[in-house]
């Protein structure tokens, strides 16, 4: 178990987002047990300037240069005392030296997409405790994150909702113990609509989603249940499971975030409200608890819960994700590149709905999964996958799937 001061240094690799903003309200509420070491974020300045003044980081880590002249200007217009400003950074090296610094004993990894990668590596290679929220990381290069992990010592701890409640029913009993995962699913807003619509569905109805707000990829991830699909593979690594041992159920009411069965026959299920700060909390104080700041659930109330199947025929990528999975190597990051690609095409109006699906599927039908043996090699195949992925999203432009 790694020992941690009273008092603990926090980096976070995406603080203007969701889940960075949300980090941030925790350590405001527990500023006698964490402060911020560095701020690592996107092209929100202006929220990233407003952070600043608050939390004092030593360090704040943009992606380029222009948009550090741009934060610049936000605390220099704002009237922040430059002699209390951090130091100001850029780039992927950036990232990678504010997430492996000395000082700093918990990284927040919330970065969307491949960019937050190396950045996430390089900090569980020197061990340092790491709360898990960008899915990207174990989807495009699992094998080499986890086999630092172990090699480190270091323990990823999970804040997406599903699987920090599978985190947290796992702790009831041995891992041997364990037959099966089970994942649960709020349907996305189309659990409902016929297959045969869905070639209609605009941008705007796909980010409604019916439980989260959240960013836009995510959003029409969870709406073509390509999130769920990545949850399936994360979990796989995470936690040392076969996908076929990992099991998909529709919930609507996204009270149950995940459930563990055991080898007798008991299901432990892990039930909160939907607030990210409970798994945020519980990662940055594990193995502790203490009081959070989110709704409690009412039990003098009347309950429905709700299980379905999920639908692989009009959700395919769900079935997809499986596939990947079983199929090793870097079948999962040509997934994800593919993914993101087609999605971009999708809300920019190139391509329909259902095309998300086949864009992917006919992708990883042009790569071949291979073995990557460093983060470089990761990012190559990315980087191959979202070029092949962008030629066939410009030939089906403009055809209605």
């Amino acid at each position: 178990m790694i020992s941690f001061p009273w008092v603990k240094e926090v980096t976070i690799l995406g603080s203007t987002g969701s889940i960075g903003t949300s980090t941030l309200d925790v350590i405001r509420r527990n500023a006698d047990r964490f402060q911020v070491f560095a701020l690592a974020a996107g092209r929100n300045v202006e929220l990233l300037g407003s952070q600043v003044r608050e939390f004092r980081p030593k360090v704040v880590a943009v992606a380029t240069n222009e948009i550090l002249e741009r934060l610049v200007d936000v605390l220099r217009d704002s009237g922040f005392p430059k002699v209390e400003w951090p130091v100001l950074t850029s780039g992927a090296a950036a990232r990678v030296a504010v997430s492996t610094a000395p000082e700093v004993h918990f990284v927040m990894s919330a970065i969307v997409g491949v960019s937050g990668l190396e950045a996430t590596y390089e900090a569980v290679k020197r061990g340092k405790a790491l709360g898990l929220a960008n899915k990207e990381v174990l989807v495009a290069a699992g094998n080499l994150v986890m086999r630092a992990a172990r090699e480190s010592g270091t323990e990823l701890l999970p804040v997406d909702s599903e699987h920090n409640g599978a985190h947290q029913c796992l702790r009831a009993g041995l891992r041997k113990e364990v037959r099966k995962l089970i994942l649960t699913a709020s349907g996305g807003p189309f659990r409902n609509t016929p297959k045969e619509m869905l070639a209609t569905v605009t941008p705007a109805q796909a980010l409604n989603h019916p439980t989260w707000k959240m960013g836009p990829r995510i959003t029409i991830d969870s709406a073509t249940l390509m999130n769920k699909g990545f949850e399936v593979i994360e979990a796989c690594w995470l936690f040392d499971f076969e996908a076929k041992d990992v099991e998909v159920v529709v919930h609507p009411q996204s009270t149950i975030h995940a459930m563990v069965e055991y080898t007798d026959g008991s299901v432990i299920a892990q039930i909160s409200a939907t607030d990210m700060r409970m798994p945020i909390q519980y990662a940055l104080t594990y193995p502790e608890r203490q009081e959070a700041p989110v709704p409690r659930l009412n039990w003098g109330e009347t309950r429905h819960w709700e299980f379905h199947p999920p639908d692989f025929e009009k959700f395919p990528l769900l079935r997809l994700a499986f596939g990947a999975m079983q199929s090793g190597g870097s079948a999962a990051c040509t997934l994800n590149a593919a993914d993101e690609v087609a999605v971009e095409a999708f809300l920019a109006g190139e391509i329909s709905f259902p095309a998300i699906a086949e864009v992917v599927e006919e992708t990883l039908e042009q790569v071949s999964p291979r073995e990557a043996s460093s983060i470089g090699d990761v990012l190559e195949i990315d980087r191959q996958s979202r070029e092949i992925a962008r030629g066939v999203c410009h030939r089906r432009a403009g055809v209605k799937a």
